[in-house]
């Protein structure tokens, strides 16, 4: 116990107390573990629980004027393969390849669960709203992905032109004027893949 009326200053002159960057260094450590990553066992569900909590640490992202811009919509069973169907009708509708549209029609089954990420936007939104909401949304999905990892599971950013479709929207439940982000793998990993090589950060010290 402190004596009544000292406030202990956590990091500060205080003997005992541990390296202040150690928590930066944890951090650095899960942030460098985290991969894209397909090579996911298929047959083993992500638990609906973790995936809440996922999404949850994904929306203390920061977000200008709380707007609270985050949807989410997780596809699992059938709706997965409902996915496919709906980017392949698209790909028919331009005449691709029998080989794209049979891609399309599979790609999501390389997962057992795929989470939809949207940008939910008000109806007088102006441009500069939606580029904020936009960039909290990619935010908050960096932290759902690193929540990932440090839970153990593998993910993948998938973008695309799946994520322009009014049927996908339509189907994630999202509103017609919502912007789809990502369309996210997850799993429980199958193995690791390697870390490719990362350049320094181009930093302008500037006094």
């Amino acid at each position: 116990m402190h004596a009544p009326g000292l406030v202990k200053t956590v990091g500060v002159d205080n003997p005992g107390d541990s390296d202040p960057t150690t928590e930066l260094a944890r951090f650095e450590e899960l942030a460098r573990r985290r991969r894209t990553n397909l090579r996911i066992d298929v047959g083993r569900p992500v638990p609906e629980a973790l995936v809440r909590r996922l999404c949850d640490v994904a929306q203390w992202a920061p977000n200008h004027h709380r707007s609270w811009p985050w949807r989410f919509a997780a596809l699992t069973g059938d709706a997965r393969r409902r996915l496919g169907a709906v980017v392949a009708e698209d790909l028919r509708a331009v005449a691709a390849s029998p080989e794209k549209i049979a891609k399309a029609e599979g790609k999501y089954l390389r997962a057992p669960l795929m989470l939809a990420v949207a940008v939910g936007h008000g109806a007088d939104d102006g441009d500069e709203r939606r580029v904020e909401d936009r960039d909290a949304v990619a935010a908050g999905i960096q932290n759902l992905l690193l929540g990932a990892t440090a839970a153990g599971l593998a993910s993948y950013w998938g973008s695309g032109a799946v994520l322009g479709l009014d049927g996908v929207r339509a189907l994630c439940g999202f509103a017609p004027t919502d912007t789809l982000v990502a369309m996210i793998y997850l799993g429980y990993p199958l193995g690791e893949v390697p870390a490719p090589a990362r350049p320094d950060p181009v930093l302008h010290l500037v006094s």
